[in-house]
């Protein structure tokens, strides 16, 4: 088995690893939101409250290489950024596929790379994708729901220029993106089948009850202690 290859076959069993941890997080604070309900002695008011937008990355800072967890609301998991400006006397699809400002985001060490959501799910409209070194690069975008496959499509980018896919994955909470194949080498000095990723469109809904009771929070916060101690223990 070749480095490349046992790469690729570590990086799916992280992915997996990543959607079984984000389902247990997920019934965590599903259980934890049960017993706030419960505990609350007057009516709860719920209150959407909406997030939307598109995410170009330039707002990251530039001492960091991974996307934080919590980065608009979402959860990114094995997504790094780059400034692309950096690449500009080294030709690459990373500066190709820039859309607005200067950072991209991309799937670090060419493995499956996704982006979740804690609380309530979220609608995936559209991004840019583009082939890093690779022309015909084939992606596979997944979008679960409760730990199911709701969504599944194939696109195929080269390294010229950024293309704009509508997804309208509609109600999930775990977007997967991975990298079928490694496509035919477009000439640049680096390789492999990483894609670069810019202008993730997205809307979320969450609900946030209010007011809580004194009592309803103190019941509901010891019960989410409890189920956070078990949870670690699992994990």
């Amino acid at each position: 088995m070749t480095g490349f290859q046992l790469g690729k076959k570590l990086g799916k069993a992280d992915s997996r690893a990543a959607l079984n941890k984000f389902q247990m997080r997920k019934k965590l604070l599903k259980a934890t939101n049960v017993a706030t309900l419960a505990a609350v002695v007057v009516a709860t008011v719920s209150a959407g409250q909406a997030q939307a937008g598109v995410i170009g990355f330039d707002d990251l800072p530039e001492s960091k290489i991974a996307i934080d967890n919590g980065y608009a609301g979402l959860n990114w998991h094995n997504f790094y950024y780059l400034n692309t400006s950096t690449y500009e006397y080294n030709p690459s699809g990373y500066a190709n596929g820039t859309v607005s400002g200067s950072n991209v985001a991309y799937n670090a060490f060419a493995n499956p790379a996704a982006v979740s959501i804690d609380s309530g799910a979220f609608n995936f409209n559209s991004v840019y994708l583009t082939g890093a070194w690779n022309d015909d690069l084939d992606i596979l975008v997944e979008g679960f729901l409760d730990g199911e496959l709701k969504y599944s499509r194939e696109v195929t980018v080269d390294t010229n220029d950024p293309e704009e896919f509508q997804f309208n994955f509609l109600g999930i909470d775990f977007l997967r993106f991975t990298s079928l194949n490694s496509g035919t080498p477009a000439g640049y000095q680096g390789r492999g089948s990483h894609f670069v990723m810019d202008n993730f469109n997205y809307n979320t809904t969450k609900s946030v009850p209010e007011p809580l009771t004194i009592l309803g929070s103190l019941t509901a916060g010891s019960f989410g202690l409890a189920l956070h101690r078990k949870y670690k223990r699992k994990e």
